[in-house]
């Protein structure tokens, strides 16, 4: 007789025992083939630079898989086939010009109001579901020579610090800290936990005066200090395993603004790194160029369009590697691009009008039928956050809702 695995919440109801059993082999699921595939890692390199791009060098004119590519994304030839560029597309209701740049992973609306409180961003909901896979949940990171410039915020809308240092980066991922140094991050986590513990006892207590309308409310805090709880964990756990071993040495810093392309290939090839190791799934990059904000202000002239041009594809230019290097590194019998989505993009449709619709946007890599232009209305644009959804799916993040989203990426398929 063929025996189904036991039902383990089942199996606690029929006993009336309410003590947790060990997971037992014959409670494992057994895997078929898109279970298999599941279990892929699934990873995310999220990027905004925030003074726009010139439209002119990036949208193609015509949709589908037979575009002609702009001299941008000719930058990029070589991963055609491995990338969907998007026209058309904004963050509804985003509007305020630079201000919006605090947006591009949120999508909360009208962030140039008084009174603003952004939302959650795209990385750190996908860090809160699987963040725990990886000994760094997320890595939150900045080229700016600013301290409070970042893609990331909490779920109360508070900004999460960046690191901006290519070798302090490195350092992090892969320099092991003396036994002192562990000793001491794994007495600061539990002094975390037991300060959580204290609060949650305290909260159970309330809970019991309150309405019930407030308990809801309680609840749902509850429920956040659980999963901090755990992600505390899981940090515990991570700080006895060795840091993965590379040989790859750590970069050296570059202090000049006006360096912003070649520092931000310096932070690729680290990220790159911590991609290859699993170090963390989940990664976003602010690249301020506001060293050239002033010429971004062309008019028009064509002198200074060439100057802008030349500096922008100098950023596509550390794009393609950064693409390259993916796609040469194997996991598995794939590569780590087709396993790791890169979305790229910017705040602003055009920084010379401060424009925040028709935003230049692409998606590289990530197990999705790419090698087109998805072409929408540029009038009446299609939600971008639609695009986040649609990624998080990827990223095995069960949800139908994150900001504005209507749904996911039309003509955006999975492989």
């Amino acid at each position: 007789m063929k025996i189904s695995p036991l039902n383990r919440r089942t199996f606690l109801r029929a006993t009336g025992v309410s003590l947790a059993l060990p997971m037992l082999e014959s409670m494992q699921p057994r895997l078929n083939a898109s279970d298999a595939a599941r279990a892929i890692p699934r990873r995310m390199v999220a990027i905004e630079t925030n003074m726009g791009i010139l439209p002119q060098f990036f949208f193609p004119d015509k949709p589908g898989k037979e575009y002609a590519a702009t001299p941008y994304l000719e930058r990029l030839a070589s991963h055609r086939n491995e990338m969907t560029v998007f026209s058309g597309v904004s963050l509804p209701g985003v509007t305020g010009a630079h201000a919006a740049e605090k947006c591009f992973l949120t999508g909360t609306p009208h962030p140039e109001r008084g009174g603003f409180r952004n939302g959650v961003s795209l990385d750190q909901l996908a860090a809160e579901q699987i963040g725990n896979r990886t000994r760094y949940p997320s890595l939150v990171l900045a080229i700016s020579s600013e301290g409070n410039q970042t893609l990331s915020f909490t779920r109360s809308g508070a900004p999460i610090s960046a690191e901006r240092s290519p070798r302090k980066l490195f350092q992090t991922l892969f320099l092991q800290g003396k036994k002192e140094d562990i000793d001491a991050n794994i007495e600061s986590i539990k002094q975390g936990r037991s300060m959580l513990d204290f609060v949650g006892e305290q909260s159970k207590r309330l809970n019991r005066l309150l309405p019930p309308s407030d308990r809801a409310r309680m609840d749902q805090y509850l429920s956040s200090v659980r999963e901090l709880e755990q992600r505390l964990h899981s940090s515990e756990e991570w700080e006895y395993k060795p840091k993965p071993k590379v040989t790859a040495k750590p970069p050296e810093d570059i202090d000049d603004a006006r360096e912003f392309a070649k520092k931000t290939g310096m932070i690729f090839d680290v990220i790159k790194l911590a991609l290859e190791t699993d170090s963390s799934r989940i990664i976003s990059l602010f690249i301020d160029t506001t060293v050239i904000h002033n010429i971004t202000h062309h008019g028009n002239r064509p002198e200074v369009i060439k100057e802008l041009r030349s500096k922008e594809e100098s950023q596509f230019n550390v794009l393609n590697s950064f693409l390259t290097s993916l796609a040469a590194t194997r996991e598995d019998n794939q590569s780590l691009l087709q396993r790791t989505m890169v979305l790229y993009g910017t705040c602003m449709g055009s920084a010379n009008s401060h424009s925040n619709v028709n935003l230049p946007v692409l998606l590289a890599g990530g197990g999705f039928r790419h090698g087109q232009h998805l072409a929408f209305d540029t009038k009446n644009n299609y939600p971008l956050s639609n695009l986040y959804l649609t990624m998080l799916h990827r990223l095995g993040v069960e949800t139908n809702q994150f900001s504005t989203a209507k749904g996911t990426m039309t003509g955006l398929e999975m492989t």
